[in-house]
């Protein structure tokens, strides 16, 4: 699996989270979004990779997670987040909703409410996590 593949796999996942949703299955829609933002940051990662490399084994070992906060300090992302969030509350109140989430997510029950806020949280086109994501992979 590439940079590519994680990509496509984050913009699938959003799609299937959204259609979840709409057909009343949060709980699924929940757990997708997440997924969606763990994919993101996993082609982040990928993009740090250089062809021919002999990577860094615990940068590799790191990289198989599902802790989002892990993830993105893995993806050396820690520093423009935090910059991002001093300029951009709502931002800031995003990042802090997505990354709450866990693989563990998908043993939850969840409201249709939280869904949305989660997805909202993720695709805000302003001030989303993914589109702050997008930047960098």
């Amino acid at each position: 699996m590439d940079r590519k593949d994680l990509q496509s796999l984050s913009r699938i996942r959003l799609r299937e989270a959204k259609a979840l949703l709409r057909a009343g299955l949060q709980d699924g829609a929940y757990y997708l979004a997440g997924y969606a933002v763990e994919c993101a940051l996993k082609a982040c990662i990928a993009k740090g990779t250089r062809r021919h490399e002999f990577p860094d084994r615990k940068r590799v070992d790191s990289s198989y997670t599902h802790n989002l906060r892990e993830l993105a300090r893995v993806a050396e992302l820690d520093e423009d987040r935090l910059q991002r969030e001093r300029e951009d509350v709502e931002f800031k109140r995003n990042w802090e909703r997505v990354r709450s989430w866990t693989e563990q997510s998908r043993y939850e029950r969840y409201t249709r409410e939280e869904a949305q806020a989660l997805l909202r949280a993720i695709e805000d086109r302003v001030h989303g996590v993914m589109a702050w994501l997008r930047l960098g992979w």
